[in-house]
């Protein structure tokens, strides 16, 4: 029983020199070091980067859908009808959301099935997830994204002329695609426009004929627009030519 305890005093000896030699906190370094490149990142990680990441999620429905096309002429009916806060922008921003996500469902469907569906099973990893996701997305985008927007975008960012549509950054195929709804969206909200202007243009032309000139022509000509927009189903019309200016 002594030796074996003299022999294990010798063994701890032994062991407490080298750890007083070494470097203090090299081996304890080394060993976090090693457990880190051997571990994956746990649970909690994962799960607070994929909360990180959804907190983007609100700007992408934004900027990667046809949602600015939508906002931006249901608004500017609002304003050629004359009316100033009906529909509500509550309305207005829920129906240009909803309409968003119906135009983008198989896009959507793509992205799910071929990239976040694969990650939340622990098919693939984030990395390649992200990549399938964010492609069927940069496809609509680019399907939609006039050329000139797109040499707009990379002559300010400073970016050489691409070979292939792979090699242009996210970031700038967003922007592009913005240039281009924000373009969409106003020639759409010329030909809107047009017709209440005529109607405007007569409305103030009687009026001033009749000589009722302190009579605001808005007052006058408002009932005859919304009767004009409602015997030609505006609300469909101008929902049908949004969606199916969008290329799918």
């Amino acid at each position: 029983m002594i030796p074996l305890l003299l022999t294990a005093m010798a063994h701890a000896a032994e062991v407490g020199a080298a750890v007083t030699v070494a470097e203090p906190g090299a081996a304890l370094v080394a060993e976090l070091a090693e457990g880190v490149n051997q571990t994956p990142a746990s649970s909690a990680v994962r799960l607070l980067l994929m909360l990180s990441g959804m907190s983007f999620i609100p700007a992408m429905l934004v900027v990667m859908t046809p949602f600015v096309r939508f906002v931006v002429v249901l608004s500017m009916l609002r304003q050629a009808l004359g009316l100033q806060q009906s529909p509500p922008n509550q309305v207005i921003v829920g129906l240009s959301l909803f309409l968003s996500l119906v135009v983008m469902q198989p896009t959507l469907t793509k992205a799910w099935e071929g990239g976040m569906s694969p990650y939340l099973s622990g098919q693939t990893t984030a990395e390649v997830a992200m990549h399938d996701t964010l492609d069927p997305m940069r496809g609509f985008m680019f399907a939609n994204t006039r050329r000139s927007d797109m040499g707009v975008i990379l002559e300010v960012a400073r970016i050489p002329t691409p070979q292939t549509l792979d090699d242009v950054p996210t970031p700038a195929v967003v922007s592009a695609f913005v240039l281009s709804e924000l373009k969409s969206a106003f020639i759409t909200t010329i030909y809107v426009f047009v017709p209440f202007l005529v109607i405007d243009l007569v409305v103030s032309s009687v009026l001033v004929g009749m000589g009722m000139m302190m009579l605001p022509p808005v007052v006058v000509s408002l009932p005859f627009k919304i009767i004009v927009f409602v015997l030609m189903d505006g609300w469909a019309l101008i929902v049908r030519d949004l969606a199916a200016g969008v290329v799918r």
